[in-house]
């Protein structure tokens, strides 16, 4: 498995990772709800400036999974970076995660990043439990934040300090 950051000719393949884990129903999107091309995507990739990377999980040219870091320009939050990660249906509990977020934290660790903050369906219990293996912490519940089929969940807001 070979972690790497994420560069525009990913762009089709890593749309379409999106969109497969999207079908868990545990991300922000709903399945089918992202409009982002590929072309949108590279150039995203393209333009992203110092203060964000998008990471990939490969095994042989096929992505498993990415996490996105989107720092802020603003002065006072550089500091801080907001992250989503997603990993293949088939690929999950095999350690990807783990690997994503060690290669996320060298890099933040390199930019001097104090903290990393992400938020997570309160009933996605294996997100949950991999984020607090990684040393994420709890710090807040967001009532009632996410609609889905008509019923509303909260999310945890979780973080960690480097």
């Amino acid at each position: 498995m070979l972690i790497r950051k994420a560069v525009p000719k990913d762009a089709e393949q890593l749309a379409s990772l999106m969109k497969q884990v999207e079908q868990s129903g545990l991300m922000l999107f709903d399945p089918g709800e992202r409009k982002t091309t590929p072309e949108q995507l590279q150039q995203r990739l393209f333009s992203m400036g110092q203060e964000s990377i998008v990471f990939v999980a490969e095994e042989g040219q096929q992505l498993m999974g990415y996490l996105f870091a989107i720092g802020e320009e603003i002065q006072r939050k550089q500091h801080s970076i907001h992250i989503a990660i997603g990993v293949s249906r088939r690929e999950r509990g095999k350690g990807i995660g783990c690997q994503l977020f060690v290669a996320m934290e060298e890099w933040a660790k390199d930019k001097e990043i104090r903290r990393i903050e992400l938020t997570v369906l309160e009933h996605n219990h294996a997100a949950i439990a991999l984020y607090k293996k990684r040393g994420f912490v709890v710090e807040g519940l967001k009532r009632e934040s996410i609609g889905i089929g008509g019923n509303y969940m909260n999310e945890w807001l979780m973080s960690k300090l480097l």
